[in-house]
């Protein structure tokens, strides 16, 4: 038999609020955080909207000044969101009452995941003034270099900040992995956790998946590319027009069964299967009949070893991006037939989060079971022809049973599906 993970921990951080409860609450309210851009001056940028964390404030997310000059802004998420599940777990006060020899086990099986979202163009910010000021000059260009960009900025823009910083600060030594695969990471990330867990590898473990992605560069591609709405986000709506980009993070902490009984672990779900596939056909196209996230749902239901009439409630990738929506109801109805569980989509509240969107998915699909309520998409009017059959609201609605599966997708078409169950049926507290 399997060994059982269970979830002790959760972190969340985005538009929309910087608690799980309170991104939950917001989002069962029907209240949206996506507005105009703030960053920099967008009135003539083709699109204007993100779901920027008002207030960014990284001394009120990460205390030590020192690592400030060391990360970027999606790197304070990461090690914001890591340290709040670190802190709901209670990993570290558990591990200060051990002996030393129990200290050193403790970090020696204790692993680290993340999903990150890799480079990005304002990591290359630094070297524009001299690029100008050096006028095609090379020479001029490789003389002032070292004077001009920041000594560190080979450091600051490592795609493994958030792994490395969350192992230093907290003596993590177990096995470690970063995920940098688009919109899937922090799925990912959740699941090179689990197989870790499984294989006996470590103990307990922090997935985390981070993502800031609000920059002109990116906005202008997404827009060149078809891939923004021009105001809101409308999963499966006949109206729906494409996303939004927002920024943000989520983490988890994942025990065996038998760590979190050891130390008496409060348990907020279980980890119960995964599948993941590549559809294999471009790095922008999406297969219309949904074969890759019906495959990957499929994975995920024979590795948790349940069948769709115990899935009770499903989180979809819901990008509102036409061809996505359609593929993404036509692999649920493949799935489920045409009485699918209750689906509902969090990107319509606080945006795309990319490498963060599958991780803090998943948070949220347990605060809702644990709440037994699925909240409805507040910007869905009309079910699009393709999504009729999907049991999609603007209303809450109630799951039908304590599983979720949670759905992402990436680039590449990468699909990743994800099943967990709620605290009350785990049976582990």
């Amino acid at each position: 038999m399997s060994t059982k993970v269970l979830v002790t921990g959760e972190g969340a951080i985005c538009a929309s609020g910087k608690e799980p409860g309170e991104i939950w609450d917001a989002a069962r309210a029907g209240r949206s955080a996506i507005a105009p851009i703030q960053q920099w001056n967008s009135a003539s940028w083709p699109s204007k909207l993100a779901g920027e964390i008002a207030d960014f404030n990284p001394r009120a997310l990460v205390e030590d000044r020192k690592l400030h000059k060391l990360v970027r802004r999606t790197d304070l998420l990461g090690l914001y969101a890591a340290a709040k599940a670190i802190e709901g777990a209670g990993l570290v006060a558990y591990r200060d009452a051990l002996d030393p020899t129990g200290t050193d086990l403790f970090n020696d099986r204790t692993a680290v995941y993340v999903g990150s979202g890799g480079s990005t163009y304002q990591d290359q910010y630094d070297f524009f003034p001299l690029l100008t000021d050096a006028a095609g000059d090379l020479g001029a260009f490789g003389r002032e270099l070292t004077g001009t960009v920041n000594p560190m900025w080979l450091l600051r823009v490592l795609p493994n900040n958030v792994l490395c910083h969350v192992g230093i600060q907290y003596n993590f030594k177990g096995p470690n992995g970063c995920v940098t695969n688009h919109g899937v990471s922090g799925t990912l990330a959740i699941v090179e956790t689990a197989a870790a867990l499984r294989a006996g590898e470590a103990d307990q473990a922090v997935a985390v998946g981070h993502d800031s992605p609000v920059e002109p560069e990116t906005i202008l591609h997404y827009h060149a590319l078809g891939l923004l709405a021009a105001d809101t986000i409308r999963p499966f709506d006949a109206g729906h027009s494409g996303s939004i980009l927002g920024e943000g993070a989520g983490a988890l902490v994942l025990e065996t069964q038998s760590a979190a009984h050891a130390r008496g672990a409060k348990v907020l779900g279980e980890f119960l299967g995964s599948g993941c596939v590549t559809e294999a056909e471009g790095l922008l196209s999406v297969r219309g009949d949904g074969d890759g996230l019906a495959r990957a749902i499929a994975q995920a239901l024979d590795d948790a070893g349940i069948g769709t009439a115990e899935v009770g409630m499903v989180v979809a990738h819901g990008n509102g991006t036409p061809m996505s929506d359609a593929s993404e109801a036509l692999a649920l109805r493949r799935i489920f037939g045409t009485t699918t569980p209750p689906v509902t989509s969090f990107k319509w509240a606080f945006g795309h989060l990319l490498a963060a969107s599958g991780i803090i998915d998943t948070v949220l699909a347990l605060n809702s079971l644990r709440h037994w309520q699925v909240p409805g998409i507040a910007t869905l009017r009309d079910l699009a022809p393709a999504c009729k059959h999907l049991a999609a609201s603007a209303m809450p609605q109630p799951p039908r049973s304590d599983v979720a599966l949670v759905l992402s997708r990436g680039f590449a078409g990468t699909d990743a599906a994800l099943l967990l169950r709620a605290s009350a049926s785990a049976g582990d507290n």
